[in-house]
């Protein structure tokens, strides 16, 4: 699933963006997967998961500079991810569907954010670039 040249233009010129506002598109993407998702709650006892927690600011601050890392790689997503993808399959043991779920819920406060600049085209390659990084999470479960 490459990304065409034209698809991470598209996807490295929303982040310039996107990596302005890191914390607060981070704690809206996570307090919309809890909204929508309410069984991912279940991976974070031990975090406030209330409306603008401290950790849920912190922990949405870690995926999208996840997200950043992916960007800066975007040539090899599989290695920047590689200790990432380890951690939540074998430590974690996180289900790999929600990755795919965080995944909308940050592609809906991207789009959110930016909807001027979130034409069709911008929409499918955020979409194939975070699907990537959700395959990638992925790979060690099977």
């Amino acid at each position: 699933m490459a990304l065409t040249q034209a698809e991470k233009a598209a996807v490295t010129t929303i982040w310039a963006k996107v990596a302005t506002q890191i914390e607060s598109i981070g704690l809206e993407s996570l307090e919309r997967l809890f909204a929508s998702y309410p069984q991912t709650k279940t991976y974070f006892p031990h975090f406030d998961v209330s409306q603008g927690s401290v950790q849920l600011r912190g922990h949405g601050s870690k995926v999208l500079n996840a997200i950043g890392e992916a960007v800066k790689n975007i040539d090899d997503i599989r290695g920047a991810l590689a200790k990432l993808s380890e951690l939540h399959a074998y430590i974690l043991r996180v289900d790999p569907v929600n990755f795919k779920l965080l995944s909308h819920c940050i592609l809906c406060s991207v789009a959110a954010r930016y909807p001027s600049d979130f034409t069709p085209e911008v929409h499918a390659a955020w979409d194939k670039f975070l699907s990537s990084i959700s395959s990638v999470l992925t790979e060690k479960y099977r």
